[in-house]
Formats: C-alpha cells, structure tokens, sequence
C-alpha cells in the first residue's frame, strides 16, 4: 500500500495516471519546442545578429526584393486558382457519379507523393519547346513556360491541388440533403442553393485549404528549379534565393530573407485564425 505525506492511502493507479498525462504533456511540449521553437529563434537570432541595419539591407536587395515578390504573387494566384478549381473538384465528387470517380478521387493526392523534382521533369516533358502543346503556346498565344513565371504557377497548381479538395470534400459529405432539397422546394435555383446554402458551411473549410495551399507554395523547391531554372530579378523566388545565399556562405541574408517568408506565414494564419473567432462569436 501506498500512503502521502498526511498518512492517507492513495491508489497507486492514481499515481500511474498522473504521471501518464503529464509525461505525455511535456512529449509533446518538448517536441513541439525543440523542432519548431528552436529553430525560429534561432532564425530570428541569426537575421537580426548583425543590427536593425544589416537585416534591412539584407531583405531590401534588389534580388532579395525581386524574390520576394515573385513568390507571394505566384503563390496568390495559384491560391485563387486552386481554391476555384479545388472547390468545383469537390463538389463533382461528392454529389455526381461518373465513370473512373475512384480512380479520379485517388489521383488527387498523387501530388502529395510525387517528389518535387519530379513533378519539375514532368511539366518540362509536358510544356518544353520540343513538344506541340510548347511550341503551340510559344509560336501561337506567345506564352514561354519554361523559365519564366508562368512555368512557375504551373508547379504550384500542381502541388497545391489537393489541399483545398482535401479540406472541402469531408464538409461537403457532412452536409445533409435535406437542406438543400428544402432550399429547392421553395423555389431555389441550383447557383441560389450553393451560395445561400451550401457555401456558407464550406466557407471554413475554404479559406483554410487556401492558407495550406499557399503555405505549401512559399516553400516549394524543387520543381520550381527545374521548370523556371534560378535566374535573378526574373525567375529565382525566395526558396532559389536561400539555397543560392547558403551555397555562398552568407548565411545573415538568407536568414533574413527566411524570416520575411515565416512573418508572411504568420500573419496569414493569425488572420484566419481571426477570421473564425468572429464568425463564432
């Protein structure tokens, strides 16, 4: 038998769990902190190390500016695209049947398992100046795909798709027919439905498929290399300029850069996270 200090005899089960919860309370703490804490802090730490006026100079470069830029407006219209397109793309899946639906509802997450560089030979299999579809959008729409912005767009939509389909589709299914049914019965049209109806409860689920979406792309690597190469003030986005700053030993700027990158990051996050606390409040 087990007693306490006041000669009180205590369960030993008792004991097992209170250690058991708060055991897998600091796990999860200490993990939380050591691979995302720590790292911000000391990206924060690395950027700011040489003064206010370093830092500025650093993020300010005409390259560093120029990469900057390209990425959150490649990343915004891939956003806008994908949340359109993600959205239709659940809607088809949930409420018609067609032949292949399977098959079509399993490619979807095939971006999430095709690596990056891959996806990067792909599109230039795909759009290069040796095939039709490149040589047809470069001699007839005078549209150049590889190695500018919009070989750029392309690897994000193709990354980024899944992740509002994804975040959409399980709210869809919840959604019960009889309120849309009852909707129709008084009059309203299929667009009247959705949009009075329907879009208000996958409204949530849109904005934070298009917050996973766009973070995906502020990171992506690979298949940008590969389809739009790493050309300064013209194709090289803020992930090509880490990587060609870290390749150069000058670690302060990429750190600098890196922490315009997480403040983007977070400031999108805080606003959703804004965003749901008024429309439950």
């Amino acid at each position: 038998m087990a007693f306490d200090s006041t000669g009180v005899q205590t369960n030993p089960r008792d004991t097992d769990a209170v250690f058991g919860k708060w055991g897998l309370r600091w796990v999860a703490l200490g993990y939380l902190t050591m691979f995302i804490l720590v790292p911000v802090l000391v990206i924060n730490v690395q950027g700011l190390r040489l003064g206010l006026d370093v830092f500025w100079e650093s993020i300010t470069r005409r390259e560093a500016v120029s990469a900057i830029w390209l990425t959150i407006t490649s990343s915004a219209i891939m956003t806008v695209i994908n949340v359109v397109i993600g959205t239709l793309t659940a809607y088809v899946l949930v409420h018609y049947r067609f032949p292949g639906k399977r098959l079509f509802n399993t490619l979807v997450d095939l971006p999430f398992a095709i690596p990056t560089m891959v996806t990067g030979v792909m599109l230039v299999v795909l759009y290069g100046p040796q095939t039709a579809i490149g040589q047809f959008l470069s001699d007839e729409l005078g549209i150049r795909v590889l190695f500018a912005v919009p070989g750029i767009i392309l690897a994000l939509l193709f990354v980024g798709y899944p992740f509002v389909i994804r975040t959409v589709q399980p709210v869809l299914l919840k959604i019960e027919a009889a309120q849309t049914e009852a909707a129709q019965t008084i009059g309203a049209s299929s667009w009247t439905t959705f949009w009075r109806v329907i879009f208000p409860i996958i409204r949530p689920a849109i904005l934070t498929g298009a917050l996973l979406s766009f973070a995906r792309s502020l990171g992506e690597f690979g298949s940008i290399i590969v389809v739009a190469g790493n050309i300064p003030n013209r194709t090289q986005t803020a992930t090509a300029y880490l990587y060609t700053q870290v390749e150069a030993g000058n670690l302060q700027a990429a750190s600098a850069v890196s922490m315009v990158l997480l403040l983007v990051a977070f400031a999108i996050t805080i606003g959703v996270d804004v965003f749901r606390w008024r429309r439950h409040a």
